[in-house]
């Protein structure tokens, strides 16, 4: 049950930060703003995240991790609520901007919980489940937002997310153990961290999937749009199968990470690139779209637990620190690859953002075939 609360910290988190993916195109129209600038709030998030979550866990030293996540999941719900109230652009970014802080500080610390919260011979399923919350919010959060927007607006999505987080931190009150810390993690060590072989290739590698990925996928909504004619009522059922196929993705995904890091990679970045490239020659069918969707979904489901499992097995004397490099890298990679898609989107149109994003892919694949894998843990 300890394990399920975490899982769903990830699932209202991953839905908080990527809900104005299906909402941008009614989201830019109420806030008067294009598209592109839309993009903004998903830019805006990753950043905040990407700085918050480095200094999170040194900032609360020892502090019991179960208080510290109730509190973090009810600043994300306050920004939640604050984005829905928005009356103008402004107001919503001052909301994104909290559900970044509260989404770097709760992933910095759910990442490596597994370890603490089941039998050594668990954690590889039990990181699995907490990662599962990120392609179980592909599959529900981000189409249900972008559903309930389309049918009673976006800011009851908004709103809803608001209440959903305030649950769990109920939730997290009352189903995890007390999670004390004899020894806090310093700032120093957390940069020097980075300077490890393993953990410095496994971060690029992430660098590159995340941004490429994020690039294409923050537009993904006016891509099906303008390539393949899809109508609102539609784009949510094509969300849903994208994360049906990231749900089964991320399992996949966990499951070859804990033999081979490095292979599972590999895999993942080839098949991510094929499909987003495909998609500008292909898109023009809405069935192919659609089957190129769930490829799409199928290889990025596994990249969080791939990705985190390689940098827990080259740190595994200091995960909370290799946690919060992850997070932090991850975000600020968000962030990039929605504002380099913002900026292609308004100024070479929407395929631009799909070369992009499958040409960072490509590269992703390099660096981990130029890349040592470091050895999986024993389960």
């Amino acid at each position: 049950m300890a394990v399920a609360a975490v899982t769903a910290a990830t699932f209202t988190v991953v839905t908080s930060e990527m809900l104005p993916v299906g909402l941008l195109t009614p989201m830019s129209r109420a806030l008067d703003v294009s598209e592109g600038t839309a993009g903004l709030t998903v830019t805006a998030t990753g950043l905040v995240a990407a700085v918050a979550a480095p200094l999170t866990v040194p900032a609360i030293r020892r502090l019991d991790r179960r208080a510290v996540l109730r509190a973090l999941m009810l600043l994300l719900a306050a920004g939640n609520l604050l984005v829905a109230w928005a009356p103008g652009f402004e107001a919503a970014m001052g909301g994104r901007v909290l559900v970044g802080v509260g989404m770097g500080g709760v992933w910095a610390l759910a990442a490596p919980l597994a370890a603490r919260l089941v039998p050594a011979g668990s954690v590889g399923a039990a990181t699995a489940w907490i990662f599962s919350g990120v392609a179980v919010a592909s599959v529900l959060g981000v189409p249900a937002g972008t559903y309930l927007g389309d049918l009673v607006g976006w800011r009851a999505a908004f709103a809803t997310a608001g209440v959903l987080g305030i649950a769990v931190a109920v939730a997290l009150s009352a189903l995890l153990p007390r999670l004390p810390v004899d020894q806090a993690v310093r700032l120093d060590g957390i940069a020097r961290l980075a300077g490890e072989r393993a953990v410095r290739a496994g971060l690029v590698i992430v660098a590159l999937l995340v941004t490429g990925h994020f690039a294409a996928y923050t537009f993904v909504r006016p891509a099906l749009e303008q390539i393949s004619g899809a109508d609102a009522g539609l784009i949510g059922a094509l969300l849903l199968a994208y994360g049906l196929a990231g749900v089964a993705g991320n399992f996949a995904g966990g499951a070859g990470a804990v033999r081979s890091p490095r292979n599972t990679l590999l895999v993942i970045g080839t098949v991510l690139a094929a499909a987003v490239l495909l998609i500008p020659w292909l898109g023009g069918s809405l069935a192919a779209a659609a089957l190129l969707l769930v490829v799409w979904g199928s290889a990025y489901g596994g990249v969080s637990v791939a990705t985190q499992t390689w940098l827990q097995t080259a740190a595994p004397h200091a995960r909370e620190g290799a946690s919060a490099l992850f997070v932090s890298l991850f975000n600020a990679s968000i962030a990039c690859g929605a504002l380099v898609g913002g900026h292609l989107a308004d100024r070479a149109g929407i395929r631009s953002v799909l070369w992009a994003g499958g040409a960072l892919a490509v590269c992703a694949v390099a660096a981990t075939a130029l890349s040592r894998s470091p050895r999986p843990a024993r389960a």
